[in-house]
């Protein structure tokens, strides 16, 4: 066995960068105590204390509270412990890179809008980051939107049930794909319950308001539109089904709501 050798607080700072203050809280806080004391009583740190302080310093910079990491700590007697160690911080680390990738892409979504947009409109930009932050993949959409509209959108939306109406959107979309792929007609009847589940989403959405729904129409001929669909098969094929089953529902043209009869003068989607 190699003969253990000992570093003072101060040589144990320098080599760490880091303040003689700290590890002596770490010390109080029962994180990191000195391996040892010299005969007068001055801490004493070995090389295995520099592994465990390194671990506690990756953790607390990934965002890790000290009552998480002093959990998170093994004694790192054997070479499983230090790899398992090792392991836990590449994950943390990798699921950190992640989260900064995802902000890093949300702040390029929301400054490409903000120039696309001709007028500084922070009600605009604070709801298209709350969408950013849902996943919304058509957080573009809330700048085609008047003021009014987005106020309703943002009372009958919260962040959780935004969420699970994207969860059902989402799976609506993946249904639509499965069957065109399956190369079902549009007017079979799995093809008409998806089109009626995807019109009751847009119903959800809109709230039955005719200026919303017009609105939403009237996106199909932006660029963007087009662009959101990953399976533009499936969006056809959607979109030819949802066709058929507003005709059955007489909702053609001049389309009425369904629920409670308002009318509006959008074109068949």
């Amino acid at each position: 066995m190699k003969k253990e050798e000992y570093f003072t607080v101060g040589e144990m700072a320098r080599r760490m960068k880091v303040s003689v203050r700290t590890l002596q809280y770490y010390d109080r806080e029962g994180l990191l105590e000195p391996s040892a004391l010299s005969e007068g009583g001055r801490r004493l740190y070995t090389y295995r204390d520099m592994v465990l302080l390194h671990q506690i310093l990756s953790l607390k910079h990934l965002g890790f509270s000290l009552a998480e990491i002093r959990e998170k700590l093994l004694p790192l007697k054997s070479p499983e412990e230090v790899a398992q160690v090792l392991s836990s911080q590449a994950a943390a680390v990798r699921s950190q890179m992640a989260n900064l990738q995802q902000m890093l892409s949300n702040i390029e979504r929301l400054r490409d809008e903000v120039l696309s947009m001709h007028e500084v409109d922070f009600q605009c930009y604070a709801d298209i980051v709350v969408n950013l932050e849902m996943h919304n993949d058509l957080y573009w959409a809330l700048k085609f939107l008047e003021p009014e509209a987005r106020n309703r959108i943002r009372e009958q939306f919260d962040h959780e049930r935004g969420r699970a109406f994207l969860h059902e959107f989402e799976a609506v979309l993946a249904q639509a794909a499965l069957q065109s792929g399956q190369g079902q007609a549009p007017a079979g009847p799995e093809a008409q319950q998806t089109a009626a589940q995807f019109w009751q989403l847009v119903q959800a959405f809109t709230g039955g308001d005719a200026d919303v729904l017009n609105a939403l129409m009237s996106m199909r001929e932006v660029p963007e539109f087009a662009a959101a669909w990953k399976d533009q098969t499936a969006a056809a094929f959607l979109e030819s089904a949802l066709g058929i089953y507003l005709e059955t529902l007489g909702l053609s043209g001049r389309e009425e709501d369904g629920n409670d009869g308002t009318v509006s003068d959008c074109e068949r989607p």
